[in-house]
């Protein structure tokens, strides 16, 4: 077992209220996709948010959406969302959520297993990858960091 955990938030911005009818099968999806990553390898906790969905709605833009969750690993994430059911929906983002154009929308970084990250937390990662680029404290799927080692 290792002794770091993977964070991973990410954001988006949607096309309409989640109560749009516009936005209907994205919003019967989300319970869904939250059972998949509950019952899939490696995952280890989500953010419940307010409303018990797993997505969290930024109070100065009830359109942006986080969420936050923990893995055991990348390949962990990554088979989850590219490798189950949870790829369907992926495909369907544009229908949903505005594009982000440059801006990072997914940011992962390692925390102690066994620690639960905060929003501000991983805000603050988000920036620090939308400034830098992706470094060991703030990476991407595309570009991911080995976990720390203890000496």
């Amino acid at each position: 077992m290792s002794a770091f955990h993977l964070a991973q938030m990410n954001t988006a911005v949607l096309r309409a209220p989640l109560e749009d009818p516009s936005m209907a099968e994205f919003a019967e999806g989300v319970p869904m996709m939250n059972d998949l990553a509950d019952r899939s390898p490696g995952f280890i906790w989500r953010l419940a948010g307010e409303y018990g969905d797993g997505t969290i709605r930024a109070p100065e833009d009830p359109r942006r959406i986080y969420t936050l969750s923990v893995w055991e690993s990348p390949e962990h994430l990554r088979a989850y969302a590219y490798q189950s059911t949870h790829l369907d929906y992926l495909r369907r983002r544009r229908d949903w959520f505005v594009p982000n154009g440059d801006q990072a929308a997914l940011v992962m970084w390692w925390i102690p297993a066994g620690r639960i990250p905060t929003m501000r937390q991983a805000l603050s990662r988000l920036g620090r990858l939308q400034a830098d680029g992706p470094t060991p404290e703030a990476f991407t799927l595309r570009q991911t960091f080995p976990a720390p080692v203890l000496i």
